[in-house]
């Protein structure tokens, strides 16, 4: 059984998405799954009803499922991350304690990314050895989905780092993704070892010396090809900075694409971008705070009801394979080894 918290209060869109993505999410997943809907209680039943009497009233048998933990509170996209700390009946506040305390088995939001990265290191803690935490977000590739970490949680990372954002990108591609023996590539600007900014090519060293299964680095084109010369990788390795440049090149591109090629062909772009979906981001949810000791799925800030349910999908597999457990042991044999 998995509890998942969900900021109800979270997104563009919400309380409506959250609460049609829970909706959706129960009808997918086994009786014995719960959510709780963390939020400002009124606005909250007033959204289930509205989904119940609308587009989702086919979902009205899931209702029993759905949980209200009332916060009176808010936090906003323009606050600033320290935020939710000062406010502590903020809807993210509460459900990152629920996690932490053992009344939720994970927690999501698609509110402020910044306050979710530094409540869930205040309030769940890091595993020991790490100093930060990495956003690992899943790519569409020509061959198979691959797993990019950092995208987005820190801008600038030392050697040190990067190899520690590839242990965690190895655990989850083994535990959400189902790969055996993730191969692992260095997003650089040349193939060869000496390619790269400084940081790159002492991470590079660092890897080459590791147990890890290393392929050595990837460019840019490699990504969206998900191999290199060497063979197809499973995890790609850059700092925030980089990665999340990639993220949003990759979220503006295909509609583009996709845009022009319908438009020379005469052909209708909603039609042609359904025969592309593995190409929206929304397929693939959210995207986990690797490295904190417990499950915080960060989703994207205009996710749909069905971006929700998919991100709740994740939150489940993570809590249920025990995938923080599993970053935690792989860093303590790390450490020992070193």
């Amino acid at each position: 059984m998995a509890r998942i918290a969900l900021d109800a209060m979270g997104g563009d869109f919400a309380p409506t998405a959250p609460v049609g993505g829970a909706l959706l999410a129960l009808a997918e997943l086994g009786p014995e799954h719960r959510i709780q809907l963390i939020g400002r209680e009124a606005e909250i039943e007033a959204a289930i009803d509205a989904a119940l009497n609308g587009e989702h009233a086919a979902l009205a048998s899931h209702r029993g499922r759905l949980d209200i933990v009332d916060a009176p509170d808010v936090i906003g996209m323009a606050d600033k991350p320290t935020a939710v700390m000062r406010r502590p009946s903020s809807s993210m506040a509460i459900g990152l304690r629920r996690h932490a305390e053992g009344l939720a088995d994970a927690f999501l939001s698609a509110g402020n990314t910044g306050a979710q990265m530094a409540a869930s290191v205040q309030l769940l803690g890091l595993h020991a050895g790490l100093k930060r935490p990495a956003i690992g977000t899943i790519f569409p590739t020509a061959l198979q989905t691959v797993v990019v970490l950092d995208s987005g949680a820190n801008v600038d990372c030392s050697p040190e780092e990067l190899v520690h954002f590839a242990r965690l990108g190895l655990v989850y591609a083994e535990d959400i993704m189902g790969r055996t023996n993730p191969a692992i590539g260095l997003l650089s600007i040349g193939e060869e070892p000496e390619k790269g900014n400084a940081v790159v090519k002492a991470a590079h060293q660092l890897l080459a010396q590791s147990s890890l299964h290393f392929l050595g680095n990837v460019e840019g084109r490699d990504v969206a090809a998900g191999r290199c010369d060497r063979g197809p990788f499973d995890v790609v390795i850059c700092d925030g900075f980089t990665g999340n440049v990639i993220l949003k090149f990759y979220e503006g591109l295909a509609p583009i694409l996709i845009t022009m090629i319908a438009k020379s062909m005469g052909a209708d772009p909603k039609e042609m971008m359904q025969g592309l979906a593995h190409l929206d981001y929304s397929n693939y949810g959210g995207a986990p705070l690797l490295g904190v000791k417990g499950v915080s799925i960060i989703a994207h800030g205009s996710s749909s009801p069905r971006a929700i349910k998919n991100a709740v999908n994740v939150a489940v597999r993570a809590a249920e394979s025990g995938m923080s457990e599993h970053i935690g042991r792989r860093l303590a044999v790390a450490a020992s080894a070193a």
